[in-house]
């Protein structure tokens, strides 16, 4: 038997060892922190329409608002709540603290207010009334007695303003509570962050 023979038969064979990978501890948690912003970045912007690129590439396309768009929400609610990207981020976060019901019942009477015909703003008015009003509906918003009272009236022959005072009384508490724990919030950053540029 020669020599290189003799080295093959002595040596492991390495077909049948089990792989194993070594890496770096660092490195791995910090990959696996990048890879969780990333799958939160992507989860968020699922939610938001696409946008046209000004390029003339048609197939580049971004998701989410622009830097001056997440600058002018800070400035107010109705900055905010006037862009529909605005709108949506808004609406995560209050889904996120349990409390999309005041946004949701803001947005219905937003819709409300432009219907012409008598009939759907009758039936429409029935079933925001059931859904956000009526005492232990499903998504009831905190209204005075008073405020349910003239609404309960109101349905018998509803107008486009019907709902205007608890609208009002709904964007006041939004406007004391939720907004400015939003743009506390890491989402709002992180939307800065990705308008920006940054990841």
């Amino acid at each position: 038997m020669d020599r290189m023979a003799k080295m093959r038969k002595s040596a492991p064979d390495l077909s049948k060892e089990p792989l194993i990978y070594f890496s770096n501890p660092d490195t791995t948690t910090e990959q696996s922190a990048i890879k969780k912003t990333n799958w939160t970045s992507r989860m968020l912007f699922k939610t938001f329409p696409t946008r046209e690129s000004r390029q003339t590439t048609p197939q580049r396309r971004s998701y989410g608002p622009t830097t001056e768009e997440v600058t002018q929400w800070a400035q107010s609610l109705d900055n905010l709540l006037s862009c529909k990207y605005g709108t949506i981020a808004l609406r995560l976060f209050m889904k996120s603290e349990h409390s999309e019901e005041n946004i949701e019942f803001w947005l219905a009477c937003e819709e409300f207010r432009k219907i012409r015909s008598r009939s759907k703003l009758q039936s429409r008015a029935k079933t925001i009334y059931k859904e956000f009003v009526q005492p232990e509906s499903p998504k009831e918003i905190n209204l005075d007695f008073n405020t349910k009272e003239s609404l309960h009236q109101s349905l018998l022959i509803p107008t486009q303003s019907s709902f205007k005072a608890a609208q009002n009384r709904v964007y006041f508490l939004m406007e004391h509570n939720s907004y400015p724990r939003f743009l506390d919030s890491q989402l709002y950053h992180r939307l800065c962050r990705i308008a920006a540029g940054e990841q």
